[in-house]
C-alpha cells in the first residue's frame, strides 16, 4: 500500500512558520545576550583548562546523571496515567525547561508553561493533566529541596556560619522549619482528598470562580490529588529518584572541590551547597553575583582562598550554560514549530 505524500504547506503558512522561527530565536538570544553579556568566559577558560579531561568528564557524567534523574522523576508522574509516553524525548523537553528558566529572571523557574506544551503538543495529554503532572514534579523537587535545605541549615549552624543566639536566631530557625513542611503539608492533604488552592481561591473575594485560569488550576490540582492516592507506587519511585539526583548533586559539588584542590569535610560541603541554592533563589538568571558571593562566603569561612572558591563558580557557570545554551537551542526548535 502507498503511503499517502504530504501536502506541501500553502504559501501563508510557510511564512507565517518562518516569522514565527525568526521570532522565537530572535527572542532568545536576547535573553542569552543579556544574561551573559557579563559572564567571565576568559576566567571560565582557564579555570578549564585547569582541570584533566578526565576530571572535566567526571564532572559532566554526574551532570548527565543528575539530568537523566530529574527526568525520571517527571517521567513516572507522566507514565502513570500515560503508559505511552516515552522517556528520551523528555530529556529534551528537561534541558529546554532549564535553559529557558535559567536564563530568565526569577528563582530557577519559568519554564514550567513549557513543559506543559510539550506534553499538550507532541503527545496529546490534555492542558489539566498535563498541568497536574507539572504541579506534582514541582512538589516533589521542592520538597527534597527544602529537605536539602534543611540539613544545610543545620550544617550552617553547626560549622558556624551563623552565628548569635537568642530569640533572633531561634525565630529564623523556626521560619525555616515551618518553610521546609509547606511542601510535605500539602502533599499530606491532597493525599487525604484536600485541595488547599481550591479552598484559597474559593475563599478570595477578588477572584473570579469561572475564570478560565481559576478553573483549570482546581481541576488541575484534583488531578493531583488522585494521582497522590491513586499511584502510590509511582509517588514513592518519583520521590526515591528525586533523591538520588540530590546524592548526583552533593557528588558533583565535592568531586569540583576535590579537583579544585580544596579540602573541606562533609557538614561543610552541605553548608557550601545550602548557600549556593540560596543563590539560586534570588531574582537574577542563574543567581548572577549571588552564586559567587555565596561560594566566597561560605568557603572562605571554612578558610578556603577566594580564588578558589571563584574558580568553582566558574567551573559551575560551565555547567550550566553548556547545560542552558542546549536548552534554549532545543526551546527555539520546539516553539517554532
Amino acid at each position: 500500500m502507498k503511503a499517502p505524500t504530504r501536502q506541501p504547506l500553502p504559501t501563508n503558512q510557510k511564512k507565517a512558520r518562518a516569522f514565527r522561527l525568526v521570532a522565537v530565536y530572535i527572542v532568545l538570544f536576547a535573553l542569552l545576550y543579556f544574561a551573559l553579556r557579563n559572564a567571565p568566559f576568559v576566567e571560565i577558560w582557564q579555570t578549564l583548562t585547569s582541570l584533566k579531561l578526565w576530571q572535566i568528564g567526571s564532572i559532566l557524567l554526574i551532570n548527565a546523571f543528575v539530568i537523566v534523574c530529574i527526568t525520571a522523576r517527571w517521567w513516572i508522574i507522566v507514565h502513570a496515567d500515560n503508559p505511552s509516553m516515552p522517556f528520551l524525548p523528555m530529556i529534551r523537553y528537561r534541558l529546554a525547561v532549564f535553559g529557558l528558566s535559567y536564563f530568565t529572571p526569577g528563582p530557577q523557574v519559568g519554564g514550567e508553561p513549557l513543559q506543559i506544551i510539550y506534553l499538550q503538543r507532541n503527545h496529546g495529554v490534555s492542558f489539566a493533566r498535563a498541568a497536574s503532572a507539572v504541579i506534582m514534579d514541582k512538589l516533589l523537587e521542592f520538597l527534597v529541596n527544602f529537605v536539602l535545605i534543611g540539613v544545610g541549615a543545620w550544617a550552617i549552624v553547626r560549622v558556624g556560619l551563623i552565628s548569635g543566639s537568642g530569640i533572633r536566631l531561634t525565630l529564623s530557625l523556626i521560619g525555616l522549619g515551618v518553610a521546609l513542611t509547606l511542601p510535605l503539608a500539602y502533599n499530606v492533604l491532597l493525599y487525604r482528598g484536600i485541595h488547599p488552592l481550591a479552598i484559597i481561591l474559593k475563599r478570595l473575594p477578588f477572584i473570579q470562580k469561572k475564570n478560565k485560569a481559576t478553573r483549570l488550576i482546581v481541576a488541575a490540582e484534583q488531578m493531583a490529588s488522585t494521582f497522590c492516592r491513586k499511584h502510590a507506587r509511582a509517588m514513592f519511585a518519583a520521590l526515591t529518584i528525586s533523591f538520588a539526583s540530590v546524592a548526583g548533586i552533593a557528588l558533583e559539588y565535592y568531586l569540583m572541590v576535590s579537583f579544585l584542590g580544596m579540602k573541606i569535610n562533609v557538614i561543610q560541603i552541605f553548608a557550601a551547597l545550602t548557600a549556593m541554592q540560596i543563590a539560586f533563589l534570588m531574582p537574577l538568571p542563574g543567581g548572577l553575583g549571588a552564586l559567587e558571593a555565596s561560594q566566597v562566603f561560605a568557603l572562605g569561612a571554612f578558610g578556603q582562598p577566594a580564588s578558589a572558591a571563584l574558580s568553582l563558580t566558574l567551573l559551575m557557570r560551565a555547567r550550566d550554560i553548556l547545560n542552558g545554551g542546549i536548552g534554549l537551542l532545543l526551546a527555539g526548535r520546539g516553539m517554532s514549530k
